[in-house]
């Protein structure tokens, strides 16, 4: 952790919390937390505008968001009509 630290000695304010927000971006990005990575990236903008790889992200973000509702709009009636045809055979 000491040379963590020695790395962003020289870094302004705003560089320091730009890498901290696209940091945790990524760690949310690794857990599938798509919604939380994208408000980071968002984040880091406030600190360094038109980031061309925050927006890069950003979008990425928004497109894996509409594959998962996706996902979930395909699976959850599945799930209803499966839990409805057992509890009519029970």
């Amino acid at each position: 952790m000491g040379n963590h630290s020695d790395h962003n000695e020289h870094l302004t304010h705003e560089e320091l919390k730009f890498r901290e927000h696209a940091e945790r971006a990524g760690h949310f990005i690794k857990i599938d937390l798509f919604r939380s990575a994208r408000e980071e990236y968002k984040a880091a903008l406030q600190y360094k505008p038109n980031d061309a790889e925050c927006i890069r992200q950003i979008e990425a973000m928004n497109v894996n968001i509409a594959r998962d509702r996706k996902t979930v709009l395909v699976v959850a009636p599945l799930v209803i009509i499966l839990i409805v045809a057992v509890a009519l055979l029970v």
